[in-house]
């Protein structure tokens, strides 16, 4: 437990803490007050970074801050005890307790909590306008004597009462200071559940008026068809599938048209400029450094629309409730309903979907999820592949090859669970919110996905600058060799690795392609461009049929399926496990599969003298 400061302090910058269950609105409600001037805060003591931002139109007077969500603050989970530790650990001029107003009997439970830690509290009763359409009748007046604090009906997404909302904040910023006692805490902590829900239930009867028949018949008809016990499921699917569709039917020509765009910037202004220094330097900024980054950036649609649609997806309610649809079948591999929807969405791209285990409150949930995601083939790993069928296996079979490498990477997913759960075991029941089903707003899914892409460049150029930087050294050092030749320090890599790859069929010009691989998986193609001297695809694909047979190129794919993940997704599994041992485990473990998988294959091949 942090150790105990004053009741009392001073602070430069007025501090107002957002606090509430999911699915309240909270971050909507975040959004809604800062704009866009949301940033990554990293916080002495805690094992997360928070969301800030300072209140618009407050003079920057008023530093806000986003605190996970909970459901309980005498809970087990890890953003249970952040939440308490950055209560202790900081002054606040304001907490805002964020509820969803639909569902006030199960929510108030945190404001009776928040009363017994005597913090200067403001109750925001979110999504206002919904509770008064299903027919709830809150008595704020009641609310606010029984609890001793204001009490404000908004609605974050139609932006309602938000004016009013931020009064209150700019009232609270003139008051000391108070940080959570270690007293209240130890109070809270040591009292009876029973007494919680008889004041629960007390003040439910005083504030609270429900209607006989619940009012949101949309939302149940909706449910009896995709909550369906026998075609909930397949519906479920059909919709991820057109949720991928979209995003790369509409992100991947973006994502060409912005790559093309940094090419040009770095052929027309940049490389004129570099040309002006030594030839090594040259190369090390533009074919290293700034190539490097251009490969990161030029992904940025494809993530910014992944985030916009999982956010209508989630914001809409059906996320929660596709989550439940598979938690029996996940629960028997140590994973719940939520693991399954990342595993899901790390088809498309794995850096989201790792980033969206900070939903669940397990610490072991959140690993042993982490751990199984980069097992997903990706779309990056689907271009080497797509690739690597046409060239090497006649038109009627690569689609079985690729289909293939799809149930490969699920029986990778489920053996890593399997073997991993009692490692990282989780005692957190799946509990999930059925909220309302509601239409997103576009200002608020764009707000949002910019938030989160701003979130992911922000932790990403700190790493791959280093990255990028390093790869070009191996394949250009020493000075004076062909670049990734077999005297480049990557080749001689190369060779220095074949008695370990070559019993798995991959040659040392092979092997130096999976070295580029690491910062992206999309740099395995540039690599074998490199290596056999080829940028058609097509002569590239002669080339490489030349010199490795159908089951050295099949191994390979396994190889590149299973192995160390790239870059970006090796620095989002440190940057939310922020644990290196953790990290270490993850390369080691996927590299290790990787390689017994392939050395399997290509080894039962020839002994069975297959091909």
């Amino acid at each position: 437990m942090a150790a105990a400061i004053p009741r009392s302090t001073t602070t430069a910058q007025a501090r107002v803490a957002f606090i509430g269950m999911p699915n309240t609105g909270k971050s909507t409600l975040f959004n809604g007050l800062s704009g866009s001037h949301a940033h990554i805060g990293n916080w002495p003591g805690l094992t997360v970074d928070l969301m800030q931002a300072d209140l618009v139109g407050a003079n920057n007077c008023i530093q806000l801050i986003d605190l996970p969500g909970i459901y309980d603050l005498r809970g087990l989970s890890e953003d249970e005890a952040v939440v308490r530790r950055f209560l202790e650990g900081n002054g606040l001029q304001l907490v805002v307790l964020v509820l969803n107003a639909n569902q006030l009997d199960r929510q108030l439970r945190l404001a009776l909590q928040l009363q017994i830690l005597k913090l200067p509290l403001l109750v925001a009763l979110n999504m206002s306008d919904e509770a008064h359409r299903f027919g709830v009748e809150i008595n704020t007046g009641e609310l606010e004597k029984e609890l001793g604090c204001p009490v404000v009906a908004i609605s974050a997404k139609q932006k309602q009462g938000l004016e009013l909302l931020s009064g209150k904040l700019v009232e609270a910023a003139g008051q000391e200071a108070v940080a959570l006692a270690t007293a209240d805490l130890e109070i809270l902590l040591a009292g009876s559940d029973a007494t919680l829900e008889d004041q629960l239930e007390q003040l439910i009867s005083i504030v609270v008026e429900l209607p006989p028949q619940w009012g949101d018949q949309l939302s149940q008809r909706l449910d009896g068809v995709l909550m369906h016990p026998l075609w909930g499921l397949p519906i479920f699917f059909i919709v991820m599938a057109l949720m991928f569709e979209a995003i790369y039917a509409l992100g991947i020509p973006l994502q060409d048209a912005l790559a093309g765009l940094l090419t040009d910037f770095g052929n027309a202004v940049l490389r004129p400029l570099a040309d002006q220094l030594p030839s090594f330097w040259s190369g090390l900024l533009i074919e290293g450094l700034w190539q490097g980054l251009a490969t990161v950036t030029a992904f940025l649609p494809v993530i910014f629309l992944f985030f916009l649609v999982m956010g209508v997806i989630e914001d809409s309610g059906y996320l929660s409730r596709s989550a439940y649809l598979v938690d029996f079948l996940m629960e028997r591999l140590g994973l719940d309903g939520r693991s399954f929807v990342l595993s899901l969405m790390g088809f498309g791209c794995n850096v989201p979907a790792i980033m969206g285990t900070r939903v669940m409150g397990s610490r072991g949930l959140r690993l042993l999820s982490m751990l199984v995601i980069p097992f997903s083939l990706c779309s990056a790993r689907l271009n080497v592949f797509l690739f690597m069928a046409s060239a090497m296996f006649a038109p009627a079979q690569a689609g079985l090859v690729i289909f293939s490498l799809y149930l490969v990477s699920f029986a990778a997913a489920l053996l890593t669970a399997a073997l991993f759960k009692g490692q990282f075991d989780s005692q957190e029941a799946l509990v999930l919110e059925l909220p309302p089903y509601r239409l997103p707003t576009p200002a608020q899914m764009f707000t949002r996905a910019w938030a989160e892409l701003r979130h992911f460049w922000f932790w990403a150029r700190r790493y791959l600058v280093v990255g990028v930087i390093g790869i070009w050294l191996l394949n250009n050092l020493p000075v004076g060799v062909a670049p990734a030749s077999a005297h480049s320090f990557s080749g001689q890599l190369g060779k220095f690795l074949q008695p370990v790859l070559g019993p798995a069929g991959i040659n040392p010009k092979l092997t130096v392609a999976l070295l580029f691989g690491f910062i992206a998986k999309e740099i395995v193609l540039g690599g074998m461009a490199v290596i056999y001297g080829q940028s058609d695809a097509q002569a590239l694909g002669s080339a490489l049929a030349a010199e490795v047979n159908w089951i050295q190129a099949y191994s390979f794919m396994l190889f590149t399926l299973l192995y160390t993940p790239c870059l970006s997704t090796v620095t989002v599994i440190q940057s939310e496990a922020k644990d290196w041992r953790f990290t270490a485990l993850s390369l080691v473990w996927s590299l290790g599969l990787a390689w017994l998988v392939s050395f399997l294959f290509y080894q039962g091949c020839l002994f069975l003298n297959v091909g």
